[in-house]
């Protein structure tokens, strides 16, 4: 009965007419962003933080989950149909979505895509709804230590997670957790790390760091390929869903894509594109259907599984970050940084403290993947339409977006050199094949690990002993250990997801 009355009171937010053109927008944008390759969420968000100030909490994190998830969503589209992924997740999605489009199947293929990606995304938020509660009260039980083991694991996880060397992953989280130490420290008000630099005392807006880095260095980095000129196809209506006989084969590896998404999207580092490649290798394994294409060569489950796992890994990653406060990938962690910039700390106390604000993401989640599949399966054709839009046509604007943002956060020229700055930086990180979510989860980690840590020491008198003799703290610290030795004897992917 609880959970009904909480699901009430969501609906009742989530169908206000602000939150409603909230999720629309934000359904709409992360379409657009899924279908532009060289976008992404986690630079669309990053762009679009200082434009949400204005909008009321619940509103700003219903637009921006939408574009997360949408853009998940209609990734599939180019993937398909062009066999150019919009997003990295849907990479994967590619290998036998575009070679049915070449069998002239696209139609079952958008259909299946769809039909998976709207099944996962519905289940994912009913499995949120129900384990809120639970992880909730298992929050209630950490303290200052465990908090800061949790956040280190958080830390350990996406190092775990980030493709390059093992080096270069650890690296960008020290960095980032030396940048989010700059500043007045909270103790003793003293500047450190500020180099004499005035507007450094009030610390490195994560704003700036993720407009510079994400948008403003993909961009630098887009302009420096070559652009290719796509064909577009003719994309009718008919024959847009699978037969009778695919759409039972198909079910299993949508629920099984589901349920991988899902628990993988509550793991630090996992989400959509971990979720879709595990999913694809998992459903490689179960043996196909007599007379079934071969994966690779136009099997239909081959669209499902990555499709229904990357859906429900993207909206399965919101229960950590609001139940816990633990970020689990970079756009968790942009999400983590603009409910703080709004006084809303994440974690234990939100659900009971703002239930609105939950109940009501929870129930514009359901709002969202019904929007998304009238948005995206009837208007394919126009959506491809995007993708001939020339790049060189986008990156100035884009450019121009990032730095008026970071101007407007503070309201000083000096937030738009340090986009500047951090620009050139993402352009090197590309260059050097560094993927740089270490950096921005240390950078917005840095300042909770640190309070964190400093209670845990005054509550033990300075001893450090404190992290061992905690049953709960020393689990977590070594999980994060056992999975440091795991990376240090396993090969890592050499390039960037």
């Amino acid at each position: 009965m609880q959970l009904l009355d909480q699901l009430s009171l969501g609906f009742a937010t989530a169908l206000g007419a602000a939150n409603l053109l909230a999720a629309l927008l934000g359904c709409l944008l992360g379409t657009v962003v899924g279908v532009l390759p060289g976008i992404g969420p986690v630079a669309a968000i990053a762009l679009l933080l200082p434009a949400t100030y204005a909008l009321a909490p619940v509103s700003a994190l219903i637009l921006l989950a939408g574009v997360y998830y949408g853009a998940q969503y209609a990734g599939s589209t180019p993937a398909i149909l062009l066999d150019l992924p919009g997003e990295p997740s849907s990479d994967v999605t590619r290998l036998d979505g575009h070679q049915m489009t070449l069998h002239g199947r696209a139609g079952p293929a958008l259909g299946a895509a769809a039909l998976a990606s709207f099944v996962a995304g519905c289940f994912a938020t009913a499995l949120l709804a129900l384990a809120a509660q639970p992880l909730t009260r298992l929050g209630y039980l950490f303290g200052p230590v465990e908090y800061a083991a949790l956040l280190v694991l958080a830390l350990v996880g996406v190092v775990a997670l980030a493709s390059g060397s093992l080096f270069k992953a650890l690296a960008m989280a020290v960095l980032g957790l030396l940048l989010g130490l700059v500043g007045n420290d909270p103790l003793s008000g003293a500047t450190r790390f500020a180099f004499d630099i005035p507007e450094l005392s009030e610390g490195i807006g994560f704003v700036a760091l993720a407009i510079g880095i994400y948008a403003i260095g993909e961009v630098i980095a887009n302009m420096s390929k070559p652009q290719h000129q796509v064909e577009l196809l003719d994309v009718s209506l008919r024959g847009r869903w699978p037969g009778r006989q695919e759409l039972a084969e198909i079910w299993p590896a949508l629920l099984r894509g589901t349920l991988l998404g899902s628990l993988l999207g509550l793991m630090p580092g996992g989400g959509a594109l971990l979720a879709s490649f595990s999913a694809y290798a998992l459903e490689k394994r179960v043996a196909p259907r007599v007379g079934a294409a071969p994966f690779g060569k136009g099997n239909i489950r081959g669209v499902v599984a990555p499709e229904s796992a990357n859906n429900a890994g993207a909206q399965m990653a919101f229960l950590p970050l609001l139940a816990l406060g633990i970020p689990p990938n970079a756009v968790m962690a942009l999400l983590l940084g603009a409910l703080w910039l709004r006084g809303i700390a994440p974690g234990a106390q939100l659900i009971a403290g703002n239930p609105a604000l939950f109940w009501g993401l929870v129930a514009s989640m359901w709002i969202g993947n019904l929007l998304l599949l009238v948005l995206n399966l009837p208007l394919a054709g126009l959506w491809l339409r995007l993708v001939r839009v020339p790049y060189g046509l986008l990156a100035p604007l884009l450019v121009v977006l990032g730095a008026l943002g970071a101007y407007l956060v503070h309201q000083r020229s000096f937030e738009v050199w340090l986009v500047a700055g951090f620009g050139a930086l993402g352009y090197v990180f590309v260059l050097l094949r560094t993927d740089p979510a270490p950096l921005l989860l240390g950078c917005i980690l840095a300042p909770a690990l640190e309070d964190n840590l400093r209670r845990s020491l005054a509550g033990s008198g300075g001893k450090w002993s404190v992290f061992v003799t905690q049953p709960v703290a020393a689990g977590l610290l070594g999980a994060a250990a056992l999975v440091l030795l795991v990376l240090l004897f396993k090969p890592r992917r050499a390039t960037m997801a």
